[in-house]
């Protein structure tokens, strides 16, 4: 249903960065599966997110991925949390690191927040083989 659909310079620039960080299967897929409904949404974020913010020169990707999920962990979106764990880790961020986040996670947003983070990560690790 996108072939149709017209797509600027800014949504250009930013499905470049999107499938950078969360891997072309899966923003390959997000498109291929929006329609008439969803279609602006899929706009929107991809010029909105990840032009306009992820295409920012003020901090680097590993530095937005830190930052997504503590605020997607304190706003308790696993999908979200599960998609930006693959894309901390296509940042360069490493086992050790999210260790951290998560722990740190867990005082500032709970318990709950940082265990579901825990596992969420663990099911990103076996999905990309990593040990």
């Amino acid at each position: 249903m996108t072939d149709s659909k017209p797509r600027s310079e800014k949504f250009e620039r930013g499905l470049k960065t999107r499938r950078a960080v969360l891997g072309s299967e899966y923003v390959d897929r997000s498109l291929e599966q929006a329609d008439d409904f969803n279609w602006p949404m899929q706009q929107l974020t991809t010029e909105w997110c990840w032009d306009e913010i992820w295409n920012r020169p003020g901090i680097d990707r590993r530095t937005r991925s830190v930052l997504n999920l503590g605020m997607i962990a304190a706003l308790n979106r696993p999908h979200e949390l599960k998609l930006h764990v693959r894309g901390a880790i296509n940042n360069g961020l490493t086992k050790d690191e999210l260790k951290e986040i998560f722990l740190q996670i867990g005082v500032y947003c709970g318990v709950p927040a940082a265990l579901d983070s825990f596992r969420i990560a663990k099911e990103v690790f076996k999905e990309m083989g990593i040990d």
